[in-house]
C-alpha cells in the first residue's frame, strides 16, 4: 500500500500567491456586493477597486523587501518565481492600474463604468498579468496570459460602439492565434527537454541534450510569432492601431503600457536564455525585428492623419525600442528597459488622458475619425492648459530633455554602445529623430494653427477632479523624472542583479 504524501504549506511557501490572491479576492468582493445589492453607484467599485490594488502593491513591496535580503523566493512546487523581474513589472502592472481605475469618475458618457463586472474584469486581468511575471513555468505563463487577455477583450468590446465591438475581435482572433503558437512552441520545448521551467529549458539546451538543433529552430519561431503578436512587433502589429482607436482613450493608454511589461518580461525570461545558449540566429532575427519595428512604425506613425492612431503606432514604436535591451540581454539593458518603461508610463498614460479632455459626443460633417490633427488646431486658444500639458507630453515623448523619457532614451543607447552594439545604437538615435517630427506637428497645429470651426470640446478646468488629478500626476512624473532617475536606477538596478536569468 502507498503510503500517503505529506506536504506542509510551509514547503509550498503560498504565500507567493499573496499579491494575485488579493486581486481575485478584490473582483470576487465586487461581484458579491453586486449580488447584494445591485445599481449601487459607480465611486463605490472605484474605491474598492483601489483599495485591493493599494493592498496587492504593498504586497509586492513587502515581497521586494525579503527579496533584497535573502533572494529569489520559490512556491507552490517551484512553479511560483519572485525576484527581481518579478517586483519590477508588478510595481509598474499595479501602479499603472492604480492610476487608470480613478479615469471612470471621469465621464458619466461611457456607460461600461457602470457596470461592477468592468471592474471585477479589470481585478482579474491584473491577476492574470502579475502570473505571467512571477514565474518561469511555461504553462503558468500561458494561464496568465489567457486570463488576462479574455478579461481584457471584454472591456474592450463594454465600451459598445461599433468599433469597439470590431477592436474586440480583431483583439480577440489575434490573441487566439498568438496564444495557440504560444501553446506549440512549449509543447515542442516540452518535447525536446522533457520541461516545461524556462531555467531548466536553457539548462538542457546549454548541455547540448537535444535531438536536432532545427526542433530548437521551429519552437523558437513560433514563441517568436506569438510574443510578436502580444507585443505588437512588425510584421505582427497589424491589429494594435484598429484596437486602439476602437477603444476608449485611457483603455488604449491603459493597453500600451501594461500588457506589454508583462509580455517583456516573459520574452526576457526565454529569449535571454536561448541567446545565451549560443542560438546565434536567434539573436539575427531579433536584431532584425527590432530595427524594422522601430523603423516601420515610425514611417506609418509620419502619415497618419489621426491623433490616435499616431499614438498607437508611437507605442509600437517605443515597443521596439524597449525590446532592444532584450536583445542586448545585459545588466544595463535589462535596467533600462524598466526605467525607459516607468517613464513611458507617465507620459503616454497622460497623453491618452489628454485625448479624452477633448472628446466629441458626435463627429461633425466630413470628419472621419475621433481626433484628426485638424481638432487640435489652434487649443492654446480655446483650451490652454490643455495645450500645454499635451505639448508636454509630446516634448516627453520625443525625448527632448530635461523631460523624462529623454533619461530612458539615453540610458537604453548607452547599453547598446556599452555592449558594442553602435549601429543599434545609431539606429535607435535616428528613430528618435524621426519620431520627434510627428510629435512636434501636434505642438504646430495647437500653437501656432487658427482654431477650426465646428470642433467642440470640453476644457481641462471643467474636467472632473480624478481627470485632473490624473493628467497632474503624469505631468508631474514627466517634469520632475530627473530627480528621480539616479534613485529609480538604483533600485532597479539591484533588483534585477537579484533576478534568475
Amino acid at each position: 500500500m502507498l503510503e500517503p504524501i505529506n506536504i506542509s504549506l510551509a514547503s509550498l511557501n503560498v504565500m507567493t500567491l499573496a499579491p494575485m490572491l488579493i486581486a481575485i479576492a478584490g473582483a470576487l468582493t465586487i461581484l458579491c456586493i453586486d449580488l447584494i445589492k445591485s445599481n449601487l453607484h459607480k465611486s463605490l467599485y472605484v474605491m474598492v477597486a483601489l483599495l485591493f490594488l493599494l493592498l496587492d502593491l504593498g504586497a509586492v513591496l513587502d515581497f521586494g523587501n525579503l527579496l533584497l535580503k535573502n533572494g529569489p523566493i520559490v512556491g507552490m512546487f517551484d512553479m511560483m518565481l519572485i525576484d527581481g523581474l518579478a517586483i519590477l513589472s508588478q510595481v509598474i502592472i499595479v501602479a499603472g492600474s492604480m492610476l487608470f481605475i480613478p479615469l471612470a469618475l471621469t465621464s458619466k458618457r461611457f456607460h461600461e463604468y457602470n457596470y461592477p463586472e468592468y471592474f471585477a474584469l479589470f481585478l482579474f486581468m491584473i491577476a492574470g498579468f502579475q502570473f505571467m511575471v512571477a514565474t518561469d513555468n511555461l504553462i503558468l505563463i500561458f494561464v496568465g496570459l489567457e486570463t488576462a487577455s479574455l478579461a481584457l477583450y471584454t472591456l474592450i468590446a463594454l465600451h459598445n460602439r461599433s468599433k469597439s465591438f470590431e477592436a474586440a475581435v480583431k483583439y480577440f482572433t489575434m490573441g487566439a492565434l498568438a496564444a495557440g503558437l504560444f501553446a506549440f512552441g512549449a509543447m515542442i520545448f516540452y518535447a525536446i527537454t522533457g520541461s516545461v521551467e524556462i531555467n531548466k529549458i536553457a539548462t538542457i539546451l546549454a548541455n547540448g541534450a537535444y535531438l536536432n538543433i532545427g526542433f530548437v529552430l521551429v519552437g523558437i519561431v513560433f514563441m517568436l510569432a506569438a510574443f510578436g503578436f502580444k507585443l505588437s512587433m512588425v510584421p505582427f502589429h497589424t491589429w494594435t492601431p484598429d484596437v486602439y482607436e476602437g477603444s476608449s482613450a485611457a483603455l488604449a493608454g491603459y493597453m500600451s503600457i501594461v500588457p506589454k511589461i508583462a509580455g517583456f518580461v516573459v520574452a526576457m525570461r526565454l529569449f535571454d536564455f536561448l541567446v545565451d545558449t549560443g542560438v546565434v540566429w536567434l539573436q539575427v532575427i531579433l536584431y532584425v525585428m527590432v530595427v524594422v519595428t522601430m523603423t516601420a512604425s515610425n514611417i506609418w506613425a509620419l502619415v497618419q492623419t489621426d491623433v490616435k492612431r499616431m499614438l498607437a503606432y508611437s507605442s509600437i514604436s517605443h515597443a521596439g525600442f524597449v525590446m532592444a535591451a532584450i536583445l542586448i540581454g545585459s545588466t544595463q539593458a535589462n535596467t533600462g528597459l524598466f526605467l525607459y518603461w516607468a517613464l513611458f508610463s507617465f507620459t503616454n498614460l497622460g497623453a491618452f488622458s489628454m485625448l479624452w479632455v477633448s472628446r466629441q459626443k458626435n463627429l461633425i460633417a466630413g470628419q472621419s475619425s475621433d481626433h484628426p490633427y485638424e481638432k487640435f488646431a489652434g487649443l492654446v486658444k480655446t483650451m490652454p492648459m490643455a495645450a500645454i500639458m499635451m505639448g508636454l507630453f509630446m516634448l516627453s515623448l520625443a525625448g527632448i530633455p530635461p523631460f523624462g523619457l529623454f533619461w530612458g532614451k539615453m540610458y537604453m543607447i548607452g547599453s547598446a554602445v556599452a555592449e558594442g552594439y553602435i549601429v543599434l545604437a545609431v539606429v535607435m538615435a535616428l528613430n528618435s529623430a524621426i519620431a520627434a517630427y510627428y510629435y512636434l506637428k501636434l505642438i504646430i497645429f495647437m500653437f501656432m494653427k487658427e482654431p477650426i470651426s465646428g470642433y467642440q470640446g470640453q476644457y481641462l478646468t471643467n474636467a472632473s477632479l480624478s481627470l485632473r488629478t490624473i493628467i497632474g500626476i503624469a505631468a508631474i512624473g514627466t517634469i520632475f523624472a530627473v530627480f528621480a532617475v539616479n534613485p529609480l536606477l538604483t533600485i532597479i538596478t539591484r533588483l534585477v542583479e537579484t533576478s534568475v536569468y
